[in-house]
């Protein structure tokens, strides 16, 4: 199996030799994208590194990660890689856990291989609080946009893919900066990739994160709330349709007719003074309850609707685009 490995680099010349240097003999190839760095890592990293796998790529404008990786897994593609890994330049993430990743996708096991932070309690404590609660409540999000219902810590960008689903992927249509990998996710279970999640530990030290936290969460929910209308949209009544169409319909339907009768009649009652009559209250709970039972039996089967065999297993080798 061909891996390569793509670093995207954005004001990491500190640390990005040392993320280098770990990187093993498993991997043939190495893309590092200066995605327009001011501090001209792509230029660092030709002078000072020896490596004869590595290879510089340069944007003459800045994409964000997303756009560096897409640069990347072009290239991965273009060379007939088998997988392409995705390491931060930054040093949080450890190149020597890249034989981990490649494990289930080796085995037939898995598309798509992402890092947890989140297995072990003894090391969650080491992680900034913020950082701790950001990626919970984003997790959360992301479960629902995603429909992976089993992976936790989805901005985690250490992550392996097998290069036969780059073709199906679209990446003109993936979001370029901090979305990337949740979007990813979301066109992944399009697709039905299975995708596992590999235990890691992060390693913090004085890098300065990029991502402002309230200048994105009015977009990531933005964007959550899209992925996830048109993974519902595109998985029960575009490409199949199921019961749990039918309990999706039927249960919005019966929620909304409820909560619309009902809020009407309390709004009259206030304004008349006039008690609400019995059957005017059970006309109201009961379709209420009915489609809240409804959407929660849906949701039950969009939990355990998660994709189990590997496409790649099933895909010819993939075309350059």
């Amino acid at each position: 199996m061909r891996v390569a490995v793509v670093i995207p680099s954005y004001r990491v010349t500190h640390q990005i030799l040392g993320v280098l240097k770990l990187i093993g003999p498993e991997v043939e190839r190495v893309y590092v994208v200066d995605d327009a760095c001011p501090e001209r890592t792509g230029d660092w990293v030709e002078t000072h590194c020896t490596d004869h796998r590595v290879r510089v790529l340069r944007h003459a404008h800045n994409l964000g990660v997303g756009g560096a990786v897409m640069t990347g897994y072009r290239s991965a593609l273009a060379e007939n890689m088998d997988v392409v890994v995705k390491v931060d330049g930054d040093g949080q993430m450890d190149p020597r856990l890249i034989p981990r990743y490649l494990a289930p996708i080796k085995r037939g096991q898995a598309d798509y291989t992402k890092g947890n932070r989140f297995y072990d309690l003894e090391h969650i404590r080491r992680m900034p609080v913020h950082r701790i609660i950001g990626n919970a409540m984003l997790s959360i999000m992301s479960k629902l946009s995603t429909g992976y219902w089993q992976l936790f810590d989805t901005t985690n960008g250490f992550t392996a893919l097998h290069t036969k689903l780059i073709p199906s992927l679209g990446l003109q249509k993936v979001s370029q900066r901090y979305f990337f990998e949740t979007d990813l996710l979301f066109r992944l279970n399009i697709l039905r990739a299975v995708v596992v999640d590999i235990p890691m530990h992060a390693q913090y030290g004085n890098e300065q994160s990029h991502l402002v936290a309230h200048r994105v969460w009015p977009e990531f929910l933005f964007k959550h709330l899209r992925n996830f209308l048109k993974r519902i949209f595109y998985s029960y009544f575009l490409r199949d349709m199921t019961v749990a169409s039918l309990l999706l319909m039927a249960g919005t339907l019966l929620l909304g007719f409820g909560t619309a009768f009902g809020a009407y009649h309390w709004i009259s009652g206030i304004a008349s003074g006039l008690p609400t009559p019995v059957g005017t209250i059970m006309l109201a709970a009961l379709p209420t309850l009915i489609g809240i039972q409804m959407l929660l039996a849906f949701l039950s089967f969009d939990v355990a609707n998660v994709p189990n065999r590997p496409l790649h297993l099933d895909l010819p080798d993939p075309a350059v685009e």
